[in-house]
């Protein structure tokens, strides 16, 4: 554990930590597991004209370089199939809705990703997190 003037800084609140510890994980199994909620994150809910397009882009890029991408949602069931149209009239690619992958080995009720892009959650520090991590993996070899 690290300390910063007298301090003590646990690493995981450390923005360089996490990304470090997403790129180890995308190099381990070539891709990693995005979560992204769809209200106010990808879809203006409340219609105030906002278009969500940098989160956008950055999964449908992190899609195409081998992510898992899942829609994590409060909705019930029958709203997936207005939420997952809408996702793919922007171009997101939702590889499960609510499920963790089926190679994942944990079988509790918490969804598994290795991280959450949600406006409730600090979508501002998960999205420049995300990006940095996507940055160094295409421009890393390994």
């Amino acid at each position: 554990m690290k300390t910063l003037n007298s301090i003590v800084v646990d690493p995981y609140l450390d923005n360089q930590r996490c990304i470090d510890r997403l790129v180890e994980n995308w190099k381990l199994h070539d891709g990693i597991i995005i979560a992204f909620d769809f209200d106010n994150t990808v879809f203006d809910y409340y219609g105030m004209g906002y278009q969500y397009d940098k989160v956008i882009e950055l999964l449908k890029e992190c899609k195409s370089m081998g992510c898992t991408l899942i829609l994590s949602t409060c909705c019930d069931e029958t709203k997936f199939a207005f939420m997952k149209s809408k996702c793919e009239e922007k171009g997101i690619e939702i590889d499960y809705i609510n499920e963790s992958p089926p190679y994942i080995p944990f079988t509790g009720n918490k969804l598994y990703y290795n991280i959450l892009l949600d406006d409730r959650a600090g979508l501002s520090a998960a999205y420049e997190i995300l990006y940095k991590t996507k940055e160094r993996i295409k421009f890393e070899t390994f």
